[in-house]
């Protein structure tokens, strides 16, 4: 199998873990890093042992022999720099949340499509082990018919309004950042809602700090999802079936196994270590999927990534969380 160069475009904290976690990956190459700072990138790279270090996104289109970018900017530049790489014929794996709204996503995956380039989103949830044993289990109907589903994600950030998670201009806020996760999960076991209601709480600068979402399903299920910038929860997601329920254990999104427990039977638990922080899983896909010359991912379609992004456009609707610009 052929070695895949990759690139990193934009070098914060989770870059860094990409970049450890892709040393992990057979046949896999941290090629070139780019940022707005040359030295940030020349530090990133003496660290990682990159080739190419360079100063500025639009540089790192003129990088040889690139085989596809990891983008790890924020929310708020996803699209613009998802669109930078693919118009210039770059496969793209594109941070969580796709963009900001599902309008962004859809000029992204229109970009893709035209120019024959392979684009996915970068939700590492949907390639852990545990969670590929749990749609197994669903599928199978270990634990009957899923009639409700619980999620939440949480924890206490110290107050910035000019950071990240807290700043607009930089889509801001739970809903993006981490109450994606409890969406995509649900999404994942029950498909689309046919009904959505949500209610937050806001900070100063406008994002919401807390979102509490209750949806409902054709099926007949239920799910209730928190995101909350405010306490630490519990990171957890329970199924609960007709006939038993399903834990993914330790933090949901980077489940560390599964504990089922059937009605009148001994609760069932199943580990699934993981090693690394777990990013390793997406990059060895995507790798698979360049290899078979996909243009998008059979496990995380786009179109899933734009309903899911879609999904998230109808909860800031209700909640009444724009962004500038919109």
């Amino acid at each position: 199998m052929r070695t895949f160069n990759w690139a990193i475009l934009g070098l914060g904290n989770i870059a860094h873990k990409f970049a450890q976690d892709l040393a992990l990956v057979p046949q896999a190459r941290l090629h070139a890093v780019a940022s707005r700072s040359p030295t940030k990138a020349q530090e990133f790279a003496a660290t990682y042992g990159v080739p190419h270090a360079v100063g500025s996104y639009e540089a790192l289109l003129a990088v040889p022999d690139l085989d596809v970018v990891y983008i790890a900017t924020p929310h708020s530049e996803h699209h613009a720099h998802a669109l930078l790489c693919l118009r210039a014929g770059l496969p793209v794996l594109c941070e969580k949340a796709f963009a900001r709204s599902a309008g962004e996503a859809r000029e992204m995956i229109e970009a893709a499509q035209e120019r024959g380039v392979f684009l996915m989103e970068a939700f590492w949830t949907r390639f852990f082990p545990a969670i590929g044993q749990a749609l197994e289990l669903v599928r199978a109907g270990a634990i009957g018919e899923v009639k409700h589903l619980v999620a939440d994600f949480g924890f206490a950030s110290e107050y910035n309004p000019t950071g990240r998670l807290f700043n607009p201009a930089l889509a801001g806020g739970s809903l993006l950042d981490i109450g994606v996760y409890p969406l995509f999960i649900s999404q994942l076991f029950l498909g689309a809602p046919v009904a959505v209601r949500a209610v937050s709480t806001f900070t100063a600068t406008g994002v919401d700090l807390n979102c509490a979402m209750a949806l409902a399903y054709a099926s007949g299920a239920t799910a209730s999802l928190v995101s909350t910038l405010a306490a630490t929860t519990d990171n957890r997601c329970v199924l609960y079936g007709t006939a038993g329920q399903l834990h993914l254990t330790g933090r949901f999104h980077a489940p560390s196994g599964l504990r089922m427990q059937v009605f009148g039977q001994e609760a069932q638990v199943i580990p699934s270590p993981t090693t690394g922080y777990g990013y390793h899983y997406e990059a060895a896909h995507v790798q698979q999927c360049l290899a078979q010359g996909l243009l998008e991912s059979p496990l995380l379609p786009l179109a899933f990534s734009l309903q899911l992004m879609e999904l998230a456009d109808e909860v800031r609707r209700q909640i009444g969380l724009r962004y500038p610009g919109e």
